[in-house]
């Protein structure tokens, strides 16, 4: 009985670390340029520090990656909303000074002039993160050039700042390099997480769960009975 349990335990374990997973991407339907997680289940043989355990397999929910799908872009007219367009991100800078990567383009500039993403990391130029001038105006080009009308200045009067640092994955290798990736300017890319697919997930693994709970309830059954079948004995 000990073998059904484990089988059963494990199960109902894992299946609430999927729903977690769901739960996180369900969070996040309306995040700009979200990618939701994937998540997949596999059974693994079951292994200690001295021997390995041959009759007991359990389940693992893994996290392989995230659905790199596109969202929908949407157009909001905002001078400092960008989307990219196929493959490619925005290269930012976290707090330790590393650099990473973002899909959402919806950036902002602080009260030093700084463009940042809308969780405050500075958004990454070809000279390091970008700054920009008291403008007018301020244009960001399908190639991520940033130009500006200085205050004062005629329209027609526009100066190159800088240009977004736009990478895209090397397929034959883990880094990330520049390529020729380009932006839709004033717009936003949304999440690509599906809220009805989404749920039919999260209701299916909800009844498999119960499902797994009820195998456990019937391993101590079945142990209740053949102690019971013992006992007469």
């Amino acid at each position: 009985m000990d073998r059904m349990l484990y089988v059963a335990m494990t199960g109902a374990q894992q299946t609430l670390r999927g729903q977690g997973l769901i739960a996180h991407n369900l969070a996040n339907v309306n995040t700009v340029g979200f990618r939701k997680d994937m998540a997949d289940a596999r059974s693994m043989q079951a292994f200690s520090d001295d021997f390995a355990l041959p009759t007991r397999v359990y389940a693992m929910t893994e996290r392989p990656g995230i659905d790199l799908t596109e969202g929908k872009v949407m157009t909001t007219g905002r001078d400092l909303d960008i989307a990219v367009k196929g493959e490619g991100w925005i290269a930012i800078q976290l707090p330790d000074g590393s650099e990473a990567y973002t899909r959402n383009g919806e950036l902002q500039l602080d009260v030093n002039g700084q463009l940042t993403t809308a969780n405050g990391q500075p958004v990454m130029g070809n000279g390091g993160p970008i700054a920009i001038p008291p403008a007018e105006k301020i244009q960001i080009g399908e190639d991520g050039t940033i130009s500006v009308r200085p205050l004062g200045e005629a329209p027609e009067n526009l100066v190159v700042v800088e240009r977004i640092r736009l990478v895209k994955p090397d397929g034959e290798n883990p880094l990330y390099k520049d390529a020729t990736v380009r932006i839709v300017s004033g717009a936003l890319e949304g999440s690509n997480v599906n809220p009805a697919e989404a749920l039919v997930s999260m209701i299916d693994a909800s009844r498999r769960f119960e499902l797994q709970v009820k195998m456990m309830s019937t391993a101590q059954d079945n142990a209740s009975a053949t102690d019971q079948l013992l006992k007469l004995e």
